[in-house]
C-alpha cells in the first residue's frame, strides 16, 4: 500500500513493500516559483540553481544525506543499467558523466535517484543481500525489456529474483496513455499473450496502454512474487497539481523523482 508522509517541508509517496528508505517525490515542498513550483528536482528544466540545491537539500535530509550525495544519470530511454557506488555520488551543478535509465547499489548510504514527469518509475530492495534499484521504464525501454537487464544484474550480485521487493510509483495512468498502434505491438513482443490484458482499443487507430499492469506483469515472468510488488493507482496526468504530467505541460514543467537508500 501507498502512503503520503511528509517529512523536512517535503510530500512524497512510499509502499509498505519496501522496508528501507525510499520516496517518490511530488510537486510539494520545495522552493521552486512559476511552473516548476516548488519541489522541482531537474537541474536543467531552466530552474534557479540556488532553488534547486535547496530543493535537493531537503530531499536529502529525508534520508539523512546531502544535497550532493544522490547518484543520478542522464536518462535517454534505453536499457543501460549501471551499478553505482560511492565515486558516483552528485554534485549539483555538475555534469552527469554516463547515460543510464537504471541505477543499481550495494552501497549503505547512498541513495540513488530517476526522474520522472508520466513514465514509470520502479523502486527494487533485494534484502537478503542487499541490492536496491531505481528505473525510469518509459514505453520504449520497457518493451525494451530494462526490467529484465536490472534483474539479471541484482542476480548477478547474488540477488534471488524471488526476494526482490518492488514499488511502481504515480506515473501516466492507463486512461490517459493515449499511443499510435506501435506501442501495442511492442508490448506485444515485451510481454508475449499476456500482453492483451494492458492494451485497449480505442477508436481512430488509437490505443490506450496500462504501463504500469504491463511492468509488474513482466516482473512476475521474471521470477518476482507477486505479493511483493506494490503499484500505485496515482496517475499524473490526472493530478497535475500534486504531480508534474510531461503530456499534459507539453514539456513546460519540473521533475519530480524516485529514490531509493540501502542503510
Amino acid at each position: 500500500m501507498f502512503v503520503e508522509v511528509t517529512a523536512e517541508q517535503v510530500h512524497y509517496m512510499k509502499s509498505d513493500k519496501i522496508g528501507i528508505p525510499h520516496a517518490f517525490t511530488t510537486r510539494y515542498g520545495g522552493v521552486s516559483e512559476g511552473y516548476l513550483s516548488s519541489l522541482n528536482l531537474g537541474e536543467r528544466r531552466g530552474d534557479r540553481p540556488e532553488n534547486v540545491l535547496e530543493n535537493y537539500r531537503r530531499v536529502g535530509a529525508i534520508f539523512g544525506v546531502g544535497a550532493d550525495d544522490f547518484a543520478v544519470s542522464r536518462q535517454v530511454h534505453g536499457t543501460e543499467v549501471r551499478i553505482v557506488s560511492e565515486r558516483d555520488r552528485h554534485e549539483i551543478g555538475s555534469e552527469v558523466a554516463y547515460d543510464a535509465d537504471g541505477l543499481i547499489t550495494t552501497t549503505p548510504g547512498l541513495p540513488i535517484m530517476v526522474f520522472i514527469a508520466d513514465c514509470v518509475p520502479v523502486l527494487m530492495f533485494e534484502p537478503e543481500i542487499k541490492i536496491a534499484a531505481a528505473v525510469h521504464c518509459g514505453w520504449r525501454s520497457s518493451v525494451s525489456d530494462i526490467l529484465a537487464e536490472t534483474v539479471g544484474k541484482m542476480e548477478e550480485l547474488g540477488g534471488r529474483a524471488r526476494n526482490i521487493q518492488v514499488a511502481i510509483g504515480p506515473s501516466i495512468g492507463k486512461d490517459h496513455f493515449e499511443t499510435d498502434g506501435d506501442v501495442p505491438e511492442a508490448l506485444r513482443g515485451y510481454l508475449g499473450d499476456a500482453a492483451e490484458s494492458y492494451i485497449f482499443q480505442k477508436g481512430n487507430g488509437k490505443y490506450l496502454i496500462d504501463l504500469r499492469g504491463a511492468n509488474r506483469e513482466r516482473l512476475i515472468q521474471l521470477g518476482l512474487e507477486e505479493y511483493n510488488i506494490d503499484v500505485s493507482s496515482e496517475c499524473t496526468m490526472c493530478s497535475p497539481e500534486k504531480y508534474w504530467s510531461h503530456r499534459t505541460t507539453q514539456g513546460e514543467r519540473g521533475s519530480q523523482c524516485a529514490a531509493i537508500m540501502l542503510t
